[in-house]
């Protein structure tokens, strides 16, 4: 008896320092492409001439921004089909398009607020995925909800396009924060259980955390973003 309970003691050892691994990687990959979004993103803001060759063709804006959600397509749907390596290079790479059309907020912004926004995202970001981590509360069902408003949310930006309604404007940028502040306890919390379940640190646990990086990294970053049609100081 004794012996079957030091064998459960050290099964659950071994499982919290799996997990405790698989969180550590999490949130090094998300600290990792967030440096490098922000590293290409000043960089190109730098450059006038870059800047303006990029963002002055409506065609290659578009195709940056489709480049993107193709490479999260591929990320998501395909992860158990990639390589680790090729998923980090993907992701890697998603990183440094995603700071080349973020350059544009340098051009509307003030580097000061963007620098605040960024401060406050990081410490407000910080405490819903602690709250997310540790919290004894099932999130799912709120994450549910909070997914079918984000779809909602797009819709509505995507008509303000061409509405060009400033109340319209404002309502999405409250309810954007709101969504991604849930999304982001939510996705802790699942990224969380994944790894407590990973009985092992392999190829497929680290593509799992890979993709878990991943999702943290688009919560972080809408969620700056939102803040920052607040918060943010116009040029």
């Amino acid at each position: 008896m004794e012996n079957y309970q030091n064998e459960i003691s050290a099964q659950r050892t071994l499982d919290r320092s799996v997990a405790s691994t698989l969180m550590r990687s999490v949130y090094y990959w998300m600290a990792g492409a967030l440096a490098i979004t922000g590293l290409t993103a000043m960089l190109v803001a730098n450059n006038p001439a870059l800047l303006n060759f990029l963002f002055s063709s409506p065609t290659l804006v578009w195709g940056l921004l489709i480049g993107e959600i193709v490479l999260v397509l591929i990320l998501s749907a395909a992860i158990n089909r990639l390589s680790f390596s090729t998923a980090t290079l993907l992701f890697i790479l998603y990183s440094v398009v995603n700071g080349v059309t973020l350059s544009s907020i340098f051009v509307v912004y003030t580097q000061g607020s963007i620098a605040s926004t960024f401060f406050i995202t990081a410490g407000m970001f910080g405490g819903l995925a602690l709250y997310g981590s540790v919290t004894k509360k099932d999130l799912s069902g709120m994450g549910r909800f909070l997914f079918m408003t984000l779809i909602g949310l797009i819709i509505a930006s995507i008509v303000n396009i061409f509405m060009h309604s400033e109340m319209l404007y404002w309502i999405t940028t409250f309810v954007g924060v709101l969504v991604f502040a849930g999304l982001t306890a939510w996705d802790a919390q699942k990224i969380q259980q994944m790894a407590l379940m990973a009985d092992d640190v392999n190829e497929s646990t680290q593509k799992m955390a890979l993709l878990g990086a991943l999702t943290l990294y688009l919560d972080f970053i809408n969620l700056f973003l939102y803040l920052l049609r607040i918060f943010g100081k116009r040029n």
